[in-house]
C-alpha cells in the first residue's frame, strides 16, 4: 500500500468520526444537564416551582417557574397525577413509545464493524491485484513490455549477426505470416538462446520487442519456483492464457535453466515443486491444447542442465547460440557503445578489438565504460587512445596497486622474473607477441607479462601449448638463475598451477600422449543430476594414474628445459629488461622487442613520467629512489 492509499483511507476515517460527533443527539446532552433527583422533584412540586411537566411512561420532563427546563425518571408513585393537580400544573401525557432505531443510529452503531469490513476488503483488493500476492499466487509475473521503456532495436545489437538472422526471420513471420504460409511453413513455436554470460541474449530479447511489434511478455524462470507445491505450474498456466488473450504475441523466459533442468528419477524427492512446473511448461508448450499465436523465446548459459524433454523440435525448433564475439563482432559491438560517449581522433576501434580477444559485449561495454570514468578522474573533456588502454589493462590485469611498498629486493627479483617470461616468449616462434611488461603491483600479482594473439584462436595447437609451458616457466628459471636456487621465492605459483593443468589437459583430455593415446582419462567432474549420472564413475586404475602423472611431469619437465636453455643463452638480453623494468616500471611490446631485437632504449622523456605519475606513488619513489637513464 503506497502512501496516496494509506493518506486516503486517514481522511476516510477522520471524516466518519467528525461525523459521528456531530450527528450525536444534541438532546441527549442536554438533557444529561437537566437531570433531577426524584425526590428533589417532589419537593419543586410541594413548593409550587413546577409550571408544566409531560409524563411519558416513568420518564418526567417540564418547565420549572424560572424558566428551566428538567428531566427525572418516576417510579411507580401512587397519585402523582393528583398530587400535580392540586398544585395547578399544567399536565401533559403521552403514550410509551416503542423505540425503533432510526437508519442513522443503525449505521452509527454499526460503523466500526463496517469500518473494519472495509479495511479488510481493502487490504484483500491490494493483495490480489497486479501479478500476484497472498491470495494470488498461481497469477503469472509476466510483465508486458511496452513502447515507452526504453525501446531497443536490432541496430542496438552488434557482433551477433547470425543468432540475429535466426530471430529476425520469426519478427518477419509476425509482421507477415502469409509470406511463409503460403509455401506451406510454419512459424516456429520457440527458439532457445545458448551463450555464455554477457554475449547479449537478454539484449537480443529486447530487440525482438522492440522490431516485433506484437504483445511481449517478459519473465524469469526463477518467478515460477514457489515454496508450495503446485504454484509453478498455476502461473505457466496463467501465463500461456495471458498470451492466447494477446495472440499472436512473444513470451520471453530469461535463465529457463532454474525450472528447465533434468528431472530425476525418484531419488531424493525434493523437485516436485519445479518437475510439476517443468512438465505444466512442457504440456502448454507442446501437449492437446495448441497454442498458436504464442511464441516462446528461452535464454541460458547452462543449456547442459536442461531437460531433453524441453530441447526436442517442437518445443524449441531452434537452438541460436550466441557466442563471444570475433573480431568483427568486437569492432562492431564498440561502435554501438561508443556512441555513448565523446571520443578524441585518435581513438582506434579495430586496435581495441584486436587487443581485446574473448571479450564478450558486456566486458566490452565495461571497458568502454571504464574509459569514461578514468577520463573524467582526468578532468579530461573527450576519451582518448591513452584512456582506452590504460582501461583494458585495469580490465585485463586488475587495477594498480601503487601503494604497496615493495623493497629493493623484491622489486629486483620481480623485474628478472618477469623479464624471464618476456625473453622466453621473444624466443619462441608458436608464442602470442607480447603486448606490455610491467612491475607495478596488479590486482593479486606483483608484477605480470602479458599476451595478445594477432588473431582470436579457436583451437590450440601441440607446439603452442608447449610454448605457452615454456613461457610460464621463464619467471621461475630466471628467479633460479640471477639469485641461486635458495632464493626462489613463491611468486612463481600461479604459473606452476597453470602448466599442470594445461599439461594434464594434454594426457588426459587432448591426446597428445604418446604413451597413453587418445584416450580420455579424465575423472567425471561434471555436475551430478538426479536420474543422471549419479551412480555413473570414470575412475583411471593405479597404473594408469601413474603413467599419467608421468607423463605430466615429462611435459613440464620439457618445458622447463626449454626455457632454462633460453635464458641461459640469452642472459644478457635478460639483464637488459629487467634493468628496463627498474626504471620504467612498464614497457610495451614494441619498446621490448626494439630494445633486444635492435638495442634501442625507451624513449620516454622523465619529464613527461613526472606528469603522469607521480614520483611518490611510483614503485621506486616509495623506497626514496629515482628512475635512472639506462645506460
Amino acid at each position: 500500500m503506497n502512501f496516496k492509499n494509506l493518506l486516503m483511507w486517514a481522511i476516510i476515517i477522520f471524516l466518519s468520526i467528525g461525523l459521528f460527533n456531530l450527528f450525536q443527539d444534541p438532546n441527549k446532552v442536554k438533557a444529561n444537564n437537566n437531570q433531577i433527583a426524584f425526590s428533589k422533584f417532589l419537593s419543586e412540586v410541594d413548593a409550587g416551582r413546577v409550571v408544566e411537566v409531560d409524563i411519558q411512561g416513568n420518564n418526567i420532563s417540564g418547565i420549572l417557574a424560572n424558566g428551566n427546563n428538567f428531566k427525572t425518571f418516576s417510579p411507580n408513585y401512587p397519585n402523582l397525577v393528583e398530587k400535580l393537580s392540586e398544585k395547578g400544573v399544567n399536565i401533559n401525557a403521552t403514550p410509551k413509545e416503542d423505540k425503533m432505531p432510526s437508519l442513522l443510529g443503525i449505521l452509527l452503531s454499526w460503523f466500526p464493524m463496517l469500518l473494519l469490513i472495509g479495511v479488510w476488503i481493502f487490504f484483500m483488493r491490494q493483495m490480489q491485484g497486479g501479478k500476484g500476492g497472498a491470495m494470488g499466487f498461481g497469477r503469472s509475473k509476466a510483465k508486458l513490455l511496452n513502447e515507452a521503456t526504453g525501446k531497443v532495436t536490432f541496430n542496438d545489437v552488434a557482433g551477433v549477426e547470425e543468432a540475429k538472422e535466426e530471430v529476425e526471420e520469426i519478427v518477419e513471420f509476425l509482421r507477415d505470416p502469409k509470406k511463409f504460409s503460403r509455401l506451406g511453413g510454419k512459424i516456429p513455436k520457440g527458439a532457445l538462446l545458448i551463450g555464455p554470460p554477457g554475449t547479449g541474449k537478454t539484449l537480443l530479447a529486447k530487440a525482438i520487442a522492440g522490431e516485433a511489434n506484437v504483445p511481449f511478455f517478459s519473465i524469469s524462470g526463477s518467478d515460477f519456483v514457489e515454496m508450495f507445491v503446485g504454484v509453478g505450474a498455476s502461473r505457466v498456466r496463467d501465463m500461456f492464457e495471458q498470451g492466447k488473450k494477446n495472440s499472436p504475441c512473444i513470451i520471453f523466459i530469461d535463465e529457463i535453466d532454474a525450472v528447465g533442468r533434468s528431472r530425476g528419477a525418484g531419488l531424493g524427492g525434493g523437485n516436485d515443486e519445479r518437475e510439476q512446473t517443468l512438465n505444466q511448461l512442457l504440456v502448454e508448450m507442446d501437449g492437446f491444447d495448441t497454442n498458436e499465436g504464442i511464441i516462446l523465446i528461452a535464454a541460458t548459459n547452462r543449456p547442459d542442465v536442461l531437460d531433453p524433454a524441453l530441447l526436442r523440435p517442437g518445443r524449441f525448433d531452434r537452438q541460436v547460440v550466441v557466442g563471444n564475439p570475433d573480431i568483427i563482432g568486437r569492432e562492431a559491438i564498440l561502435k554501438v557503445h561508443i556512441k555513448k560517449i565523446n571520443t578524441g581522433p585518435d581513438v582506434k576501434l579495430r586496435t581495441i578489438a584486436r587487443g581485446t580477444p574473448g571479450f564478450s559485449g558486456a566486458d566490452l561495454a565495461n571497458l568502454v565504460n571504464e574509459s569514461a570514468l578514468l577520463a573524467a578522474r582526468k578532468n579530461k573533456r573527450v576519451v582518448t587512445m591513452s584512456d582506452v588502454e590504460e582501461a583494458k589493462d585495469k580490465v585485463m590485469m586488475g587495477a594498480e596497486r601503487r601503494s604497496m611498498v615493495m623493497s629493493e629486493d623484491e622489486k629486483k627479483l620481480t623485474a628478472y622474473h618477469e623479464g624471464g617470461h618476456a625473453i622466453v616468449a621473444l624466443n619462441e616462434t608458436a608464442s602470442d607477441p607480447i603486448h606490455k611488461a610491467t612491475i607495478i603491483p596488479r590486482g593479486r600479482a606483483l608484477g605480470m607479462v602479458m599476451r595478445l594473439p594477432e588473431r582470436d584462436q579457436l583451437s590450440v595447437t601441440r607446439e603452442k601449448m608447449h610454448s605457452d609451458i615454456a613461457v610460464a616457466m621463464g619467471g621461475r628459471i630466471a628467479e633460479e638463475i640471477i639469485f641461486g636456487h635458495d632464493k626462489v621465492t613463491s611468486g612463481a605459483s600461479s604459473d606452476i598451477d597453470m602448466v599442470t593443468k594445461m599439461a594434464k589437459n594434454m594426457v588426459t583430455k587432448y591426446g597428445m600422449s604418446k604413451e597413453l593415446g587418445t584416450i580420455a582419462y579424465g575423472e567425471n567432474e561434471e555436475e551430478v543430476f538426479l536420474g543422471r549420472s549419479v551412480t555413473k564413475q570414470q575412475n583411471m586404475s593405479e597404473e594408469t594414474a601413474k603413467k599419467v602423472d608421468s607423463e605430466v611431469k615429462k611435459i613440464v619437465d620439457k618445458g622447463y628445459e626449454r626455457a632454462r636453455k633460453v635464458l641461459t643463452e640469452k642472459i644478457d638480453d635478460l639483464h637488459k629488461i629487467a634493468k628496463a623494468l627498474l626504471i620504467y616500471e612498464t614497457l610495451s611490446g614494441d619498446e621490448i622487442r626494439d630494445l633486444i631485437l635492435r638495442d634501442k632504449k625507451p624513449t620516454r622523456s622523465f619529464e613527461e613520467d613526472s606528469k603522469e605519475d607521480n614520483k611518490e606513488k611510483s614503485a621506486l619513489g616509495t623506497i626514496g629512489l629515482k628512475p635512472k637513464p639506462v645506460v
